[in-house]
């Protein structure tokens, strides 16, 4: 369990909070970059508890600014994008997509003072169809990670973006809790269900791994690990990455190149955003289905964009029948059962209450790591890990594969990351340029 107070400190994310500060080192992606057009509509964006408004001026390129102009506070989302800039529709003063003030035209030339105007904005950088930005101090801006998909042309890449409505901790703890994935996702599954050369069965035999962990410099490695043939385990590897990435383990870890984040909207809405590798030849991403997203239609609002169909109005269209009768959760679709238990702990969980078991010392361990980090750089102002070493998130790999009974996390990850490195070598060679 958590106290209260770490409770806290690791969910809060807004300016001022020991969390907020430890996000705002990083780069983070923010939209797609297909959500912009030139000198088209503004767009409302909740990042870390601040609202800005995003938009591609005349020449292409984007600014992510404060919502309110700082002029008279009206909410640059009615403004004008026109002409470089974004123009307040109350009183005319234009804005760059730096921050600078173009033109204040309420303002007599004599008395006009434009140039001492400057609205918060943030650097946005677009790469393979994201755009990211970075909130923190600018003179420790890293260069962006070198998250290999993100390196890759953008028709090479399947984006999946959906919010949660909940913090972004219970979110992404999802993804490293592995050992719900039996219940939630296979409780009613038997071997029936599973060819018989797929190595996805031995977790339906064995629904209580061992597990191991090992602590990176880039942020935490788990393993579940199950007897399977005849002196042979079957492991699933997963990762969490500072400050909200994870690697899931639902594919063979040698194809998938991709990962996702968490990214704090505010305390209590999240915003995954998942960037992999398609496969050639293959439906969906890393040859597995496409994460099943059925999104209700967007609006212009803070919380607008990719709210799936199931929420907690709908009590996630839960169906008692299917419950009993089908599935373990009674919800269809991975994301949506995931959806469910996350926004069912409420907008924050109350961690005082859990009794961790031996199953959740990935939990324990990427906790005390996040807490670690934010109170370090809090009070000594040691930048927090990976920061500013973009370079470590381009060899990093998880999924599942057989190997030997019997053996240990280091020596077998050191192996499988080889595997993966000679499986993708054009991509570690474009990250190394």
């Amino acid at each position: 369990m958590l106290s209260a107070e770490d409770n806290d400190l690791i969910c809060r994310v807004g300016p001022g909070t020991p969390m907020g500060a430890l996000m705002r080192r990083y780069w983070m992606p923010a939209l797609l970059a297909r959500e912009l057009r030139a000198d088209g509509d503004p767009l409302r964006l909740m990042l870390l508890g601040e609202a800005l408004v995003a938009f591609r001026d005349s020449s292409g390129k984007v600014g992510i600014i404060d919502h309110e102009c700082p002029h008279r506070c009206a909410s640059l989302f009615y403004g004008r994008n026109e002409e470089g800039g974004i123009r307040c529709a109350y009183h005319g003063w234009k804005f760059a997509a730096d921050g600078r003030c173009l033109d204040m035209p309420n303002v007599p030339a004599q008395l006009d003072f434009k140039d001492k105007i400057r609205i918060t904005s943030y650097p946005a950088i677009e790469r393979g169809g994201v755009v990211w930005t970075y909130m923190g101090p600018r003179d420790a801006k890293p260069p962006l990670p070198d998250i290999l998909a993100n390196l890759l042309p953008e028709d090479q890449v399947d984006f999946t973006l959906f919010q949660r409505e909940c913090n972004w901790l219970q979110a992404l703890e999802g993804d490293y809790d592995t050992s719900h994935v039996g219940f939630l996702h296979g409780g009613k599954r038997t071997l029936a269900d599973h060819r018989p050369d797929d190595p996805q069965r031995f977790g339906t035999i064995n629904r209580a791994p061992t597990y191991e962990v090992m602590e990176q410099e880039w942020g935490v490695t788990y393993a579940a690990i199950r007897p399977a043939d005849a002196g042979q385990d079957y492991w699933r590897i997963g990762q969490f990455l500072f400050p909200f990435w994870s690697i899931t383990p639902s594919s063979p870890i040698t194809q998938r190149v991709g990962m996702r984040a968490w990214v704090p909207m505010d305390d209590t809405h999240t915003l995954a955003f998942q960037i992999r590798r398609k496969v050639p030849g293959t439906k969906g991403v890393d040859g597995m289905p496409d994460p099943a997203t059925d999104y209700l239609p967007d609006t212009t609002d803070w919380y607008g964009r990719y709210r799936l169909k199931v929420n907690p109005r709908n009590d996630h269209l839960l169906d008692r029948a299917m419950q009993r009768n089908q599935n373990y959760s009674g919800i269809v679709g991975i994301t949506q059962q995931d959806q469910a238990i996350t926004e069912s702990m409420g907008p924050i969980a109350n961690r005082a209450k859990e009794h961790l078991a031996p199953s959740d010392r990935m939990i324990q361990v990427s906790r005390r790591r996040l807490i670690e980090a934010a109170t370090t750089l809090r009070d000594q102002g040691t930048a927090p890990p990976g920061a500013d070493r973009p370079e470590l998130y381009a060899l990093v790999a998880g999924g599942h594969f057989l190997t030997g009974a019997g053996r240990r996390l280091a020596e077998v990850y050191a192996e499988q990351l080889d595997a993966f490195r000679d499986a993708n070598r054009d991509l570690l060679a474009a990250a190394a340029e």
